[in-house]
């Protein structure tokens, strides 16, 4: 299944900017979803999950505080907010999702998790 991501942009540092992910054919509902996020010459890095109803979220401690995640399950469409924006933050950010369901938030970390993905959306923040 592939998912899509858009809404990605340049922004300056301070500034907010919110992502999009969407999966046509896919019930959100059904699935423990994530950001994951690149940036050039680095491993593909956790952002955050979302999980269990929204009762699971986890946010990297890179993150925390600064970005927020939401889901609508009636439009499938996963956000990511993002606030106070860094140029650390720059990357290509993707949406991930499985159909695995554990209680064990770890388990959503690594990107071999998930078998559906995005085709990313890039964000550049300049100083």
């Amino acid at each position: 299944v592939q998912l899509q991501a858009s809404g990605g942009g340049s922004v300056q540092a301070g500034d907010s900017l919110r992502v999009s992910c969407t999966g046509p054919g896919l019930t959100f509902s059904d699935y423990t979803m994530a950001w994951f996020r690149q940036a050039p010459g680095k491993e593909r890095e956790f952002v955050v999950v979302y999980g269990w109803g929204g009762r699971m979220i986890v946010y990297a401690e890179a993150v925390g505080g600064r970005f927020v995640i939401s889901k609508d399950d009636a439009k499938n469409i996963l956000y990511l907010q993002m606030n106070s924006l860094k140029p650390e933050d720059t990357a290509v950010y993707y949406c991930a999702a499985t159909r695995d369901a554990y209680l064990d938030s770890t388990y959503y970390y690594s990107s071999r998790t998930y078998g559906s993905w995005g085709q990313g959306t890039q964000v550049t923040v300049s100083s």
